[in-house]
């Protein structure tokens, strides 16, 4: 859905002036937050796929990428919404309408640098095979040091 978004973004806000393709839009941004919501809540009870060897750094790194990106998603449907609202009540402009995309279009920078660290991390954690980057990346599975070895030796 994201990658939708991205493409298919609105360029000019008098697209907004078709009844159906906001009502799309409204509909696309509130499936998007409820996607995101459920996504949460079930991993609400997961715990973090870091080795109990990690540095503190790196957890707390982790949580506030983690959690930044669930928020940066959530500020882009928000503000969009927000951007449609703005709208239809006529004030096409101004600085009410001014807020909502500046702090739309900060929230999806946002979103775009958190999930580029979050992509970094995974690589890095690639390279040092402690079974995070299968958690993060689950379609392609890691060795692990201790299975390379095996395989080598044998």
């Amino acid at each position: 859905m994201f990658a939708y978004g991205i493409f298919k973004q609105v360029d000019d806000l008098n697209q907004l002036e078709d009844p159906g393709f906001l009502r799309f839009e409204f509909i696309f941004a509130c499936a998007f937050l409820l996607i995101l919501a459920l996504r949460l809540w079930v991993m609400r009870g997961q715990g973090s796929a870091l080795p109990q060897s990690a540095p503190d750094w790196q957890r707390v790194a982790a949580k506030l990428v983690h959690y930044g990106m669930y928020v940066a998603l959530m500020m882009i449907a928000v503000t969009g919404l927000a951007i449609g609202v703005v709208f239809t009540l006529g004030l096409r402009d101004g600085a009410l309408m001014g807020f909502c995309i500046a702090a739309h279009e900060a929230s999806i920078t946002a979103s775009y640098a958190l999930i580029t660290l979050h992509v970094a991390a995974a690589v890095y954690h690639r390279f040092l095979r402690d079974g995070v980057w299968s958690a993060m990346v689950p379609l392609f599975k890691e060795r692990s040091r201790d299975q390379v070895k095996a395989t080598d030796q044998g």
